[in-house]
């Protein structure tokens, strides 16, 4: 189906809304760990970052209350509202950050929290409007806008940012990344503000979600898909650093890899969708994932392969695959969600991926502090691989068409 004019303004809105997310993402999951790494922080100290994803983990309990608030009985939709409130809780904890410095870390881990309980109640927002807003496009504009605004703003947060405290200090750093999240999200206020009054006699809630079955086979879809992309996703900025590249290198490869490869993933990934369905993208982006994990295994302790050469090419090559499988993962997840509670149903499929992340996140970090680069490396390869047969069958069972 084709997008209808007045549909690009919404998709560039909520893309904007999308890459300011991950430029948070890219600062917190790239850029800090790279950072305390070049100050020879311990890994298991490094892991405590995944901590962040809490809130992305629970959003689904304050989800129904922010979808009531956005979409009243009766009246306008109020999603500018509450994207624009918390893009400024963002950018004052921002200016904190900037001010306390990279340590002490737990200073900096607590304003960073605040950060990201906002921006997990923006993405509801976000995530809801879209769903509404472009339910007659099939989505699928609107989900190469939610992957490739994820991937350039990974590309800001964890390239530019970390190029610009590399060359000018923590300080700017931060508060240039303040500044691009505040222009980023001006768009959705323009346009979201344009949606007119409305008779809503649906209650968005839990309840209503977790009653249908779509719901409950994407949790077990994106529990099972994270736990193979994921895992090793937090150690790849570490092993690079300690494979003797310095910050600037690193934020250099997460730019430009994040911005071309992951756009070029997305994109095939796309293109890969529409001729051989979702399941057979998801099943392939793991068999890659599992491919590259086996490779930086063996370049562990440069024993069988060398760890400068293939750290670097790990690194990019993990962001167009991961890329090439979420392009499907995420289609799959707006279409099986309700238009009508739109923010609730995505915001449980995106909540599983986020629990897992944090609890595999944090045992990434113990084990790869306490056995190696090597053995943790390799049991998430392992690990990714097991979920092989699990994602094949759920993921081929068809979603409902809404009207």
């Amino acid at each position: 189906m084709a997008v209808q004019r007045g549909s690009w303004g919404v998709i560039g809105a909520i893309g904007g809304v999308y890459v300011a997310q991950s430029v948070i993402g890219g600062v917190t999951w790239t850029g800090l760990p790279g950072v305390l790494r070049a100050q020879d922080l311990p890994l298991d100290r490094i892991g405590l970052i995944s901590l962040l994803v809490l809130p992305w983990a629970l959003k689904f309990l304050w989800a129904p209350r922010v979808e009531r608030f956005r979409l009243p009985d009766g009246g306008r939709d109020r999603s500018t509202t509450i994207v624009l409130a918390g893009a400024a809780i963002v950018i004052a904890t921002l200016v904190l950050v900037g001010l306390i410095g990279p340590f002490p870390v737990l200073p900096v881990l607590g304003v960073l929290m605040i950060a990201a309980f906002a921006t997990a109640t923006v993405d509801i927002a976000c995530d809801g409007y879209a769903v509404e807003a472009l339910k007659n496009t099939r989505y699928g504009w609107g989900n190469a806008a939610q992957v490739g605004g994820a991937y350039l703003g990974a590309a800001i947060g964890g390239g530019v940012f970390l190029i610009l405290v590399d060359q000018a200090g923590w300080t700017v750093g931060v508060w240039s990344m303040a500044l691009v999240v505040a222009v980023l999200c001006l768009p959705f206020a323009f346009v979201a503000r344009a949606a007119g009054a409305a008779s809503r006699p649906h209650q968005p809630s839990l309840r209503a979600a977790l009653r249908r079955p779509e719901v409950r086979r994407g949790l077990v879809v994106a529990a099972l898909y994270v736990v193979a992309q994921k895992t090793a996703m937090g150690m790849f900025g570490p092993y690079f650093i300690d494979a003797g590249y310095d910050l600037a290198q690193l934020g250099i490869l997460s730019g430009v890899g994040s911005l071309t490869l992951g756009f070029a993933g997305a994109i095939v990934g796309g293109a890969t969708v529409r001729r051989f369905g979702a399941r057979g993208v998801l099943v392939g982006a793991i068999v890659l994932q599992s491919a590259i994990l086996g490779l930086v295994a063996l370049s562990a302790g440069d024993t069988i392969l060398p760890t400068a050469l293939v750290a670097p090419i790990a690194m990019v090559a993990s962001a167009a695959v991961m890329a090439f499988g979420f392009v499907a993962l995420y289609g799959q997840f707006m279409n099986w969600s309700d238009p009508r509670q739109g923010g609730v149903d995505f915001t449980l499929f995106q909540c599983a991926d986020a629990a897992i992340s944090m609890v595999s996140g944090t045992a990434a970090g113990f084990v790869a502090e306490h056995f190696g680069y090597g053995v943790f490396f390799a049991l998430a390869c392992a690990v990714s691989l097991a979920t092989l047969p699990l994602i094949w069958r759920f993921a081929g069972q068809k979603a409902p068409t809404h009207a």
